[in-house]
């Protein structure tokens, strides 16, 4: 194997390791569906489209996985979203 082969496989490996996260959005009795969207819009860089659809889930489902990164991404997203009074955690 040569040194190039090489470094791309640790490369590789050193990716592959990064813990990924994930905000989940919970629904709730109390937001409506445009505040809800804002929100993602706002906190999360969604486009409203992608917000919308997330909403929608929310509202069927009981949840959605509405940003996926790591945790110190994460987290100032979550509170930013808890703030805005929506009911999410980071799993």
């Amino acid at each position: 194997m040569g040194t190039r082969e090489k470094t791309s496989e640790d490369i590789l490996l050193d990716e592959e390791t990064v813990k990924q996260n994930e905000i989940v959005l919970f629904n709730d009795d109390v937001n409506t569906f445009d505040h809800v969207i804002n929100t993602l819009v706002e906190v999360c860089d969604h486009t409203p489209q992608q917000a919308e659809q997330c909403s929608l889930i929310v509202h069927y489902n009981g949840k959605c996985t509405v940003k996926t990164g790591e945790y110190k991404d994460l987290k100032p997203r979550c509170t930013k979203l808890l703030q805005a009074g929506l009911s999410a955690e980071i799993i």
